[in-house]
């Protein structure tokens, strides 16, 4: 009779225990989840407006160096694995459009 209830006790207690634990473990996946996509939206923010500057000012200039040309590539995949796929993607399509020197430096 005490055994049965000594069982009893324990199998409440242990599902109880799992319960409790299985709570703490989704609380914990929910704020690092939270966190994650946090960090990679202002990381893809970030190379939005890195891919906005580089167009404002490589078009102006109107010319891309080799160097620029390169960073600017990385950091439009970067950007497109991340989700990112709008605006940015024409403005990078347009930079890549231009040469990657000025005519001032060809006709020398």
């Amino acid at each position: 009779m005490i055994e049965s209830e000594i069982i009893k006790w324990i199998i409440s207690f242990a599902c109880g225990s799992t319960i409790s634990l299985c709570g703490m473990v989704l609380a914990m996946w929910k704020a690092k989840h939270k966190r994650q996509c946090a960090l990679e939206n202002g990381v893809q923010c970030l190379l939005r407006l890195e891919l906005i500057r580089s167009y404002d000012k490589y078009t102006d200039r109107g010319c891309v160096p080799i160097y620029a040309r390169e960073a600017i590539d990385r950091a439009y995949k970067s950007y497109h694995n991340l989700k990112g796929n709008d605006v940015a993607t024409d403005l990078f399509n347009k930079i890549m459009a231009l040469p990657t020197e000025s005519k001032k430096t060809e006709d020398k």
